[in-house]
């Protein structure tokens, strides 16, 4: 989804997706509609609410058809899904969504434990599932992310060079955008800022989202990294949910409600208002009973002064 004028970055959240599928309570379908209209309540323009996969393999999912129905019911917000493979796509094609996001693994290790497919593989099912939307539903954009760009809990080193041909591939297979994930927290603020810029070089306006994790506390930090070389797009989940059933050490996803508030302190536009941001994170817990949600922000409040403070700062964009 493009970034509205009044606004700086596109948050995009992936809680419904990325934060679920790891959690071993199943989340009623009740439960993450509530969920998901909170977050359209608090000003989310974009939400990866389900995955299409088999509900043997991921239960948590199975319900990915009628979320989708829900979600799409919000007018103006982008209802997006990940889709591992042409099956998936199909499905999520008909339900309607209006974006497809594909994990695209650097790490050969990791894209076979993932998606039981090498990363040339999988760039084959990029095409694939393109011809598809082609023909059936032009107007959905395609991305694919690349993940362990920046590191591999199972391969180690992911060499950059690797990366940066596989996005190059799958913009050439007919993907509107790649972006790169820190899929088990390996990334540091240099390595994010270099990584970007080789990608936004070689694949230009095609270069997506930043999708960082905060498994060892650098996630915020490769987030300004991002920004700081023109990255506007970035992935967050409530609370800090998530992480890779596939990738052993994996944990949570940066933390949507401390990604908002430190844009929004430095001026940045979100579009995100945080008081309602915080108030879903109650159908959220009530949805996960016993869940251990993250976040500073949440657990400390708004600084004296802060809405006065931010509003006067905007008005320098």
């Amino acid at each position: 989804m493009s970034i509205a004028p009044q606004h700086d970055v596109l948050i995009s959240e992936v809680g419904p997706r990325d934060g679920l599928q790891s959690v071993k309570t199943i989340m009623s379908t009740e439960d993450k509609c509530r969920w998901i209209d909170a977050l359209v309540a608090a000003g989310m323009r974009e939400i990866e609410v389900a995955s299409f996969v088999p509900a043997r393999l991921l239960p948590q999912m199975a319900d990915a058809g009628d979320v989708v129905r829900h979600a799409l019911s919000h007018p103006g917000v982008t209802v997006m899904a990940l889709v591992p493979n042409l099956r998936g796509a199909q499905a999520a094609l008909q339900a309607g969504v209006h974006k497809l996001t594909m994990p695209v693994s650097a790490s050969r290790a990791h894209c076979l434990a993932n998606v039981r497919k090498t990363p040339e593989e999988m760039v084959e099912e990029v095409r694939a599932i393109v011809e598809l939307r082609n023909e059936i539903a032009p107007a959905v954009k395609i991305e694919a992310g690349i993940s362990t760009a920046f590191g591999c809990t199972m391969q180690g080193e992911v060499p950059e060079d690797d990366v940066i041909r596989l996005a190059a591939m799958c913009i050439a297979a007919g993907a509107d955008e790649s972006g790169l994930s820190d899929t088990v927290g390996y990334a540091n603020p240099a390595q994010v800022r270099r990584l970007f810029q080789r990608l936004q070089s070689e694949i230009g306006s095609h270069a997506g989202a930043a999708h960082m994790h905060n498994t060892r506390g650098l996630g915020l930090a490769n987030c300004l990294a991002a920004w700081d070389v023109g990255v506007r797009t970035f992935d967050s989940s409530l609370g800090g949910l998530g992480g890779c059933p596939y990738a052993p050490g994996a944990s949570g996803n940066v933390v949507t409600e401390d990604l908002v508030f430190m844009f929004e302190a430095m001026g940045v536009r979100t579009g995100i208002d945080l008081d309602r941001l915080i108030a879903a994170r109650a159908p959220l817990a009530a949805g996960l009973p016993g869940e251990q949600l993250y976040g500073m922000t949440p657990e400390a409040g708004m600084p004296k002064g802060f809405a006065a403070e931010t509003a006067l700062a905007g008005t320098d964009h």
